[in-house]
């Protein structure tokens, strides 16, 4: 086998010495062990496989039911994924994936670490806005009608979905201080914001001592970098988390599609077959060589090369079935990669390089 990055082997608390669990780490058994990792320089602990929530209540997929849902949500549980990452936004009808959340959890509630945003349009479902969905009055409608869908009396990362042109940010900061005096919020993020944004947040929110934001989500994968140029230099240097959104690019990084196409049922086949078509399937190609060299699966070979980012917390992948959270579990584990295997995947999917 090529290089010297480890396939870790699998073990359960039994086979530590005296019971003993190595720091970050919780073992279920019969299945893969999950590490936790800090969300940036908070307190706030949180696996490092997330579990996109985006698919819940969405037309057409499994976890389109209550009863899909609630069989995803107990699976990720039972395999120590904590961060759970929603948004009012998400599912067929507004606000439908928090409804079947609040529905699913139930006495679990506390086992987790629960993620909602705001900020996107809701159609008028928070009532009329004016497009200045980061302003105090909309962000007072946007958490209460997010605690009543998700059946909770606080939020543990409340995220701000977009950046609101219309509204100051000190304003957004200060309101967002306000729901953390007042118990309903524990953290703050945001997501899509660019490099200068995250910048100014930073300086805002220290001027005026409001409680700063702890973690970023933007799109990020081996085929979409873009976040290298500006979003992960300010990540690093302000101490946030990064929480890249379709790490897997779609699933395609799954190891289950190939030129000739993929699961029928799959997203990419229903709604995004441009992604398979425009794929780079020689460097794609290449990537397989290089897994099948170390005997790791793709997927394995993608987190493992996401986790290795400095400032990546938790890779947050979507499911609509219990066997794709094992199967994640599973592979976020299964391979510990040399650094200079991780530049190596990384040379690979260089723009240049892509063909």
């Amino acid at each position: 086998m090529r290089g010297s990055g480890r396939v870790v082997e699998e073990k359960t608390a039994a086979g530590q010495p005296d019971g003993a669990l190595p720091p970050g780490r919780v073992y279920h058994r019969g299945m893969a062990h999950i590490e936790y990792r800090n969300l940036g320089k908070s307190g706030l602990r949180v696996s490092t496989i997330g579990l996109g929530c985006n698919n819940f209540g969405r037309a057409d997929t499994p976890t389109e039911s209550q009863a899909g849902t609630d069989a995803v949500v107990h699976a990720a549980i039972d395999a120590g994924v904590t961060l759970f990452d929603t948004a009012d936004i998400y599912g067929a009808e507004r606000g439908l994936s928090e409804t079947l959340m609040g529905n699913s959890l139930g006495s679990r509630r506390d086992d987790i670490v629960l993620a909602t945003k705001f900020g996107m349009d809701m159609g008028g479902a928070n009532g009329p806005d004016w497009d200045a969905r980061g302003s105090r009055r909309y962000i007072r409608r946007a958490v209460e009608a997010s605690l009543r869908r998700l059946q909770t009396d606080w939020i543990d990362l409340y995220q701000l979905h977009t950046p609101d042109p219309l509204t100051p940010i000190e304003e957004t900061l200060a309101t967002l201080d306000d729901l953390i005096t007042e118990g309903k919020v524990r953290y703050i993020g945001h997501s899509n914001l660019a490099g200068w944004q995250i910048a100014d947040a930073e300086y805002v929110a220290a001027l005026a001592g409001h409680p700063k934001f702890v973690s970023a989500q933007n799109e990020y994968s081996l085929l979409v970098r873009d976040a290298e140029a500006e979003v992960l230099p300010a990540v690093n240097a302000y101490g946030l988390g990064f929480l890249p959104f379709f790490p897997l690019y779609n699933g395609l990084f799954t190891g289950k599609f190939s030129r000739e196409g993929g699961p029928a049922d799959s997203r990419i086949m229903r709604i995004r077959s441009h992604l398979l078509a425009d794929a780079p399937w020689d460097t794609i190609e290449r990537y397989e060589a290089f897994c099948a060299e170390r005997g790791v699966s793709m997927l394995a070979a993608t987190f493992a090369w996401l986790l290795a980012q400095p400032g990546l917390t938790s890779v947050i992948a979507g499911a609509t079935r219990p066997e794709q959270i094992v199967q994640n579990a599973d592979a976020a584990v299964a391979w510990s990669p040399t650094p200079d295997e991780v530049a190596e995947i990384s040379e690979l999917f260089e723009p240049a390089n892509l063909a």
